[in-house]
């Protein structure tokens, strides 16, 4: 454990030296900055019906309020918590876009503002808070200023003022009985706070708290803290670089942002993303909704995302050998399966056909680099009408 412990430490201060041989999962929890995400924020009467009528989830969920769990043992915990949204804005023809993790703030009459000294906005000045790929934060805010026409929204850049984080790794996804591992909505605030309370319900002393990813359990904790803090547990935890969190994602086969989601091409369900929670099938009409409609109710997807290792001919991981972009094929027949989107080290994820991907016949191979065999790997998170969708194929 101390070695394991001492190359976390070599992680995180040379990012570019990590090995994808190391199981991420053995070494504890783990905090990174995302470097590549950034926040913006909506505000005003209109914020959820603007937002309802152009991503692919339901956003009035951010309105209804949940109870908070009645396992904390904190007295400084919310009366109701607002879990947070993954959603994702398409084309008009039903394209992928950009992703959202949309972050209602508790209420106003149950947090403190970001000083930490009083009362949060007025009841009327509904907030969402939306973490964005920071690469095209300008075109998102172009983009969704478009749209807005004469929607009562404003739309802020925040990316000076708040800071995404990601908590993974360990036992993160698994619930604890212990008092410093509750479950992440339970966050110390209210009139008076209990620094104790506020440590170990995983929340700091204006509001901001983690929350479980909304896509996967197995991917833990994300949320967005003011950048003038420091996340509460990052310092129990090991904090890492982003880039052990991208290989966590890869290995589970979970692709994220445009460069990952290729924008203005991908379809959505191909890359999983009902999957990932960020689909609603039965909200009504948004932005390139009827193609999204049409494929899920025709019930065939013929390609998929896929984990992806990349192995030498003695099964051995091959690092950094492989560039996105890269073409799969089946050595046997000589045909194309399908491509290499996203790599890191011998790790990534490939758009590749199911009649073909899962065959485990070991044939499938880089085009140009014959000495690169690629092992597809099935994730233990898939539905079981994703295997049936294999085996109808296969059968035809």
């Amino acid at each position: 454990m101390r070695c394991l412990k001492t190359f976390i430490q070599f992680l995180k201060y040379y990012p570019k030296h990590f090995s994808t041989q190391t199981r991420l999962q053995d070494a504890g929890p783990m905090t990174c900055l995302l470097k590549t995400r950034s926040v913006i924020r909506f505000k005003g009467p209109d914020t959820i019906k603007f937002l309802q009528g152009l991503v692919t989830n339901d956003v009035r969920r951010l309105g209804d309020l949940e109870p908070a769990s009645e396992n904390s043992a904190t007295p400084n915990i919310p009366a109701v918590t607002v879990p947070p949204l993954y959603a994702a804005l398409l084309t008009p023809q039903g394209r992928f876009l950009y992703d959202f993790f949309l972050y209602r703030p508790p209420r106003p009459d149950e947090k403190l503002n970001r000083a930490g000294t009083g009362p949060g906005p007025k009841p009327g000045e509904l907030e969402i808070y939306a973490d964005v790929d920071w690469s095209v934060l300008d075109e998102v805010l172009m983009t969704l200023k478009k749209y807005r026409l004469r929607s009562k929204v404003d739309i802020e850049n925040m990316a000076e003022e708040f800071s995404c984080w990601q908590r993974f790794g360990g036992k993160t996804a698994e619930k604890s009985s212990y008092p410093e591992e509750l479950d992440t909505n339970s966050v110390g605030w209210g009139g008076t706070v209990d620094p104790s309370g506020v440590s170990a319900s995983r929340g700091d002393n204006s509001g901001w708290h983690w929350e479980k990813d909304p896509r996967l359990d197995c991917l833990g904790d994300r949320s967005i803290f003011p950048s003038n803090t420091t996340p509460p547990l990052v310092e129990a935890d090991e904090e890492t670089v982003e880039e052990n969190f991208i290989l966590w994602r890869l290995e589970k086969g979970v692709a994220e942002g445009p460069t990952e989601i290729p924008k203005g091409e991908a379809v959505p369900l191909e890359y999983n993303l009902a999957g990932l929670n960020a689909i609603s099938f039965d909200k009504g009409c948004y932005v390139g909704q009827e193609l999204i409609a049409r494929t899920h109710h025709r019930g065939v997807i013929r390609k998929r995302l896929i984990p992806l290792r990349f192995l030498d001919d003695c099964g051995q991981e091959m690092e950094q050998q492989v560039a996105p972009g890269s073409e799969v094929n089946d050595m046997t027949s000589g045909k194309k399966v399908g491509t290499v989107t996203s790599a890191l080290g011998s790790r990534g994820l490939g758009l590749l056909r199911l009649e073909e991907a899962f065959k485990g016949t070991g044939t499938l191979t880089i085009k140009g680099r014959e000495d690169i065999r690629v092992e597809s790997i099935r994730p233990e998170w898939w539905p079981a009408e994703w295997f049936l969708d294999h085996q109808v194929s296969e059968a035809a």
